[in-house]
């Protein structure tokens, strides 16, 4: 505004006056200056892109000054080092919302902004640059060791990687009528009970044919080293409410579909599991009816594990 303001009064000229003052009263004796769009292709228009273009380069290079410092300790690539920069932040947050009313933000603001445009002098960079060099480049190493040493005993964050049990079915199909054999058909994820939504519209069971080729689920891993068969076979055909089959209480834990034969017709041979439930055959192993169907199957669980990058 003063180069604005000295266009519309201009000094007199020195021919009229040898007064080394200036006199600011009187009214302006200049029209103001009015800043028109350079004209393309002109020298004007040339200068202008320069000083763009330096200006963009400024701040690209503040840019990525600032992602080369901030984000190594803020994108938990070392996960300490960015908890515990989260632990003070969060504890200074705190402080701040129960004493920002003590603190005086006028003066601070004032402080900070005279600081910044101080910082721009070259004198006085070069005076930080050497304070820093003299008085804290030396002590860096070891408030650098300090902060590790503290990190490591008080940032905890070697739990235990979370674990869960996943399951598979071993379902057979039996070929050749009643008095047929037993064939492996699929390991499968769902047990393809009577009334499960596959078997009622006609698909065939989905998996694999080999227990070698059942993998874990996507960002998980084994945790054991093996499948262990489920010998509370009664148990999980209890939580799924499976009906119209008979579950082996002994020996390989099979539970067969019962004969397309009607299930009432055989209400006397079958044990309550409890009010309200239908009823489901228990057999021990050796001494079933004969009323076996065309499928069974078995459970396997086995331990997984969440991947650690």
């Amino acid at each position: 505004m003063v180069p604005a303001f000295l266009v519309r009064h201009p000094p007199p000229p020195s021919s009229i006056s040898n007064s080394p003052s200036y006199y600011i009263n009187g009214p302006p004796v200049a029209p103001p200056r009015i800043i028109l769009p350079a004209a393309e292709m002109s020298k004007d228009f040339f200068r202008n892109m320069r000083d763009l273009q330096n200006c963009m380069d400024d701040f690209s290079n503040v840019h990525d000054i600032v992602l080369k410092t901030v984000t190594p300790s803020t994108n938990f690539s070392n996960e300490p080092l960015s908890s515990a920069l989260f632990l003070f932040l969060f504890i200074i947050a705190c402080s701040l919302s129960i004493t920002s009313h003590l603190l005086p933000w006028r003066f601070i603001c004032l402080l900070a902004g005279w600081t910044t445009i101080a910082l721009g002098h070259p004198n006085i960079q070069d005076f930080v640059l050497t304070s820093h060099k003299e008085h804290f480049h030396p002590h860096e190493k070891t408030l650098q060791g300090w902060l590790d040493k503290w990190i490591s005993h008080d940032i905890v964050l070697d739990a235990p990687a979370e674990t869960r049990e996943v399951e598979i079915f071993e379902l057979q199909h039996k070929t050749g009528g009643s008095n047929g054999e037993w064939e492996a058909w699929v390991f499968s994820p769902s047990p393809y009970d009577p009334l499960s939504p596959q078997r009622i519209s006609g698909d065939r069971p989905k998996g694999t044919r080999f227990f070698e080729d059942v993998v874990a689920p996507p960002g998980w891993e084994w945790s054991d080293k093996k499948w262990m068969l489920d010998m509370g076979s009664r148990e999980w055909v209890e939580e799924r409410m499976v009906q119209g089959v008979e579950v082996e209480v002994e020996g390989e834990r099979w539970v067969n579909d019962l004969a397309d034969l009607g299930i009432e017709d055989y209400e006397g041979d079958f044990k309550a599991l409890g009010k309200g439930k239908e009823k489901l055959r228990v057999s021990d192993e050796g001494k079933g009816t004969g009323l076996i169907g065309d499928w069974r199957r078995r459970r396997w669980v086995r331990m997984v594990r969440r991947k650690v990058l």
